[in-house]
């Protein structure tokens, strides 16, 4: 399965990655099938990853602003959530998405991580913004010493609306002191890139991969 890593988080204390289309497997169907199809490749990749032995968490996704903080004790599926936090390097913390924004956000001095899945309603509650204050909240991060990118997501003019500029600004006006934008739009891209609103629904996922050193 072919991935992607962006420049900001390479000399940090994580792992990361971000995926693209898995070639041979069929997706043209609803999420669970095709997340399920998808399954065998993911695990493969977590495992080259170095990955293989963590406890991977994921979050429900219900498009919503909810944050959990999560460990090695915590459920598999954080319910009614749409991004995770963590200081825990036993675990590694898992988004999906299909046109809506990959969070990855760092704090490398706490060494704390949050993941957080920002699509157009997700970033009209604040997602993005929420996952720092919940870092800050419980781990006492300073979001002046945080990192964050925004990876490949759906933009104009394949979108009416330039939700990734929002995710920007609020990352930015949280006090964020590095911001990214890949600047990549996943339905341009359709030979790299999954796309929900391109392949009307019955479409793959990416999966936003982040874990702490």
């Amino acid at each position: 399965m072919h991935f992607e890593t962006f420049e900001p988080l390479r000399t940090l204390p994580v792992i990361h990655a971000f995926t693209g289309r898995a070639p041979g497997i069929d997706v043209s169907t609803d999420r669970e099938t095709a997340l399920a199809r998808l399954e065998e490749a993911h695990i493969d990749l977590r495992s080259r990853l170095g990955l293989g032995a963590r406890r991977y968490l994921i979050a429900e996704q219900i498009h919503g602003a909810g944050v959990a903080t999560v460990h090695s004790g915590s459920e598999n599926r954080s319910p009614a959530v749409d991004a995770l936090v963590t200081d825990d390097p036993s675990v590694a913390l898992g988004i999906y998405v299909a046109d809506c924004g990959p969070v990855f956000i760092v704090d490398p001095v706490r060494r704390v991580i949050g993941c957080a899945h920002s699509g157009k309603k997700g970033t009209q509650l604040g997602i993005a913004a929420a996952t720092v204050a919940e870092m800050v909240a419980r781990f006492g991060c300073d979001p002046s010493q945080m990192t964050a990118v925004l990876g490949p997501c759906i933009r104009p003019p394949h979108y009416e609306i330039d939700f990734a500029a929002d995710i920007i600004r609020q990352l930015r006006e949280s006090g964020v002191g590095s911001v990214t934008d890949c600047g990549t739009c996943t339905a341009a891209n359709p030979h790299l890139y999954y796309s929900y609103r391109r392949e009307l629904g019955k479409t793959g996922r990416m999966v936003a991969l982040l874990a702490l050193k």
